[in-house]
């Protein structure tokens, strides 16, 4: 389904490459490879993510089409950054469906992939500024190990600090004994050794999803002889992979002694059971 012949249009042009506009993605051709930012009045499902990035474009603005079950018409921003493709996807209804023109002009991004938001791009920005920031920019080339998303987000008057990152094993040494990790990996057996060698001073992880016999929290009890004070969220309802999703929207739905001693409860929101635990004053603590 190759559309090299099917009509673009240039609304942009610099020395670094072109912004063009098509009515659909199947219209992403093989002269946009290495240098255009393509906006297409199209979905950003996986479908079309996958003739897009075939021509490996500079960047990706489609369509966020209602999102729909299992985030299927934004899906492909994640297949596009797998291979570090900046991609966006506007909000449906700020739009003219399969009229790329309008989607440039009016449209106001909804999602974002980490590739694009390298590149400066914001959810609730305007396409065209979007489109501006892609062509100027490219996004750094990193190993997965470097993109940790890691972001403080609370600081304590002690000096801790509430720490967002999306994996325990993303954990630095000036976290030990000092701040409260949010992170967005389970918590059954296998982060056991991450929380053992991490050892801040609480966390907050997912349940995963809960799992058979409550497997994706049991690393909770697992760490109490450590004095580790931590709780998991909910996995219906934050992100997982996402941190900052786990502090925003995360709601907690388990948590072992040491964080119920800091006043830490099930169905409490993270964000506040995450200062509950930076907060707390530990006597026995180092």
């Amino acid at each position: 389904m190759v559309a090299d012949s099917q009509p673009q249009i240039e609304v942009l042009t610099t020395a670094r490459g072109r912004v063009m506009t098509m009515d659909s993605a199947y219209h992403v051709a093989s002269a946009n490879s290495g240098r255009d930012v393509v906006v297409a009045a199209s979905y950003c499902g996986v479908l079309p993510a996958r003739f897009m990035a075939r021509h490996h474009p500079r960047a990706v603005i489609g369509v966020d089409c209602g999102i729909g079950p299992e985030g299927a018409s934004i899906a492909g921003l994640w297949y596009l950054e797998a291979l570090n493709i900046p991609g966006a996807a506007a909000d449906v209804n700020t739009v003219i469906l399969g009229d790329g023109e309008d989607v440039y002009r009016n449209g106001v991004v909804s999602r974002v992939n980490r590739p694009a938001s390298d590149c400066g791009v914001r959810p609730g920005m305007a396409v065209s500024l979007a489109a501006v920031n892609m062509l100027r920019s490219d996004p750094p080339s990193l190993d997965p190990s470097e993109v940790t998303n890691r972001q403080v987000v609370y600081q304590s008057k002690s000096g801790r600090q509430v720490v967002c990152t999306d994996s325990i094993a993303f954990a630095l040494p000036e976290d030990r004994h000092r701040n409260v990790l949010v992170t967005a990996g389970h918590t059954g057996r296998s982060a056991v050794p991450y929380l053992e060698s991490a050892q801040p001073f609480g966390f907050i992880c997912s349940d995963g999803g809960m799992g058979r016999d409550r497997s994706g929290v049991a690393g909770l009890t697992l760490v109490e002889p450590l004095a580790l004070a931590g709780a998991t969220v909910d996995a219906r309802l934050a992100r997982m992979g996402s941190g900052v999703s786990s502090y925003e929207d995360g709601v907690i739905s388990a948590c072992n002694c040491w964080a119920e001693e800091a006043g830490v409860k099930v169905g409490m929101l993270a964000s506040d059971a995450a200062r509950l635990l930076v907060e707390f004053e530990r006597l026995d603590w180092p």
